[in-house]
């Protein structure tokens, strides 16, 4: 009876300390996923599996189900806690990534999953994402050191060597993102323009080199250029595809159940799925989804404003640009704004390590914007 007492009244807590608009829209987005996913999934496990039409759908509500009780584990911890925890879980998610080319595996060329026996396909560099935010910001703050000019050093140094681990895999695209991640902490921290220009330009002399002249990026080189003709090479083939549906589809679809790219493009569930979703409903749909990403960026930095503690405002910032830019790029690729990446779309797109991140994610978002209180 006092345990049922103690559980009632720390999820009492909970409940009235958490942003309940920001929970209610990270609830609603993961509701719309769950929705889709039963949508543009349910024929191609019928195809591929001869099974049970819905197993892709109950694969994805189970991941959704472990990412709520994620976004419940770290959003009801003690902040300090949460900083300590981070900063373990990101050793060992780091360790996880070190271990992808020694024990990977393969799939369509590129190594950059474990094979867990509790968690299939697990992709170490999703779940690092969060808790690399927080080690930067960690790292920003630290105040045993006055010397901003080593932090950056430091920094510079944890975020080379995650993007040589994912070029290693190869994973440009993820490489881009967390560099970008790194890349907003540092010039919201204050440091010199020039610097910060310089060092983007070098990444980005370096990536170019590796892509020009190392054989082992050779297909990022034709992704690149069938980009930029679409006469070259077969790469625009799924990219075509993705289009066609968003124009196919009009401003409000063609109806539940009657889109084709789900059949015609592999992986349509993850990569394409703002297509799948415009075939099947329309722009009118997918302008909805935008709006609701840009209310939800939106409500996160007006919690910056109110904010005092410059780790926790750093943290937060970076939460939301890593949503947003991975948004912004899976949306650039459907409609041929970008190269091909392979990047998920947060909250809706099919994937265990893709939800896994974005709930972690999401609970280091409420933990930071709930109202304080004394511990």
């Amino acid at each position: 009876m006092q345990n049922d007492n103690f559980l009632y009244k720390f999820y009492y807590q909970w409940w009235k300390n958490i942003d309940k608009p920001i929970f209610l829209l990270i609830t609603l987005l993961f509701t719309i996923g769950l929705f889709f996913s039963l949508v543009s999934t349910s024929l191609i496990a019928s195809d591929k599996l001869d099974t049970n039409s819905y197993f892709f759908f109950f694969k994805h509500l189970i991941y959704i189900c472990i990412g709520i009780f994620i976004i419940f584990i770290f959003s009801s911890i003690n902040t300090n806690q949460l900083f300590k925890y981070s900063v373990i879980l990101f050793f060992i998610c780091l360790i996880s990534l070190f271990l992808v080319p020694i024990i990977g595996v393969e799939v369509k060329g590129s190594k950059r999953w474990i094979d867990l026996f509790f968690f299939p396909r697990f992709q170490p560099i999703e779940i690092l994402k969060p808790f690399l935010i927080i080690m930067l910001a960690t790292i920003l703050c630290n105040n045993r050191t006055s010397n901003l000019y080593f932090k950056y050093l430091l920094s510079i140094i944890l975020i080379s060597t995650i993007s040589l681990l994912l070029i290693m895999q190869p994973d440009i695209g993820q490489t881009l993102l967390i560099v970008f991640s790194w890349a907003v902490l540092i010039f919201t921290s204050g440091i010199n323009i020039l610097f910060l220009f310089g060092f983007s330009l070098f990444i980005l002399s370096f990536l170019t080199y590796l892509i020009i002249y190392v054989p082992k990026f050779g297909y990022i080189q034709a992704r690149i250029f069938s980009f930029f003709n679409r006469d070259t090479g077969t790469h625009n083939f799924q990219s075509d595809k993705a289009i066609e549906s968003i124009t196919s589809g009009g401003f409000f679809g063609k109806g539940i159940g009657e889109g084709t790219l789900k059949n015609r493009v592999p992986e349509a569930h993850t990569d394409y799925i703002i297509s799948v979703i415009s075939e099947e409903f329309g722009v009118v749909a997918i302008i909805l989804i935008l709006l609701l990403f840009l209310i939800f960026i939106y409500m996160v930095f007006k919690k910056i404003n109110y904010e005092k503690s410059e780790k926790i405002k750093l943290v937060l910032i970076g939460c939301a640009s890593l949503i947003l830019m991975q948004a912004t790029i899976h949306v650039g690729v459907n409609i041929r704004l970008f190269p091909t990446t392979g990047m998920t779309l947060p909250f809706l797109s099919y994937g265990g390590s893709s939800i896994v991140s974005i709930s972690i994610l999401s609970g280091i978002i409420l933990n930071l914007t709930k109202r304080k209180i004394n511990y």
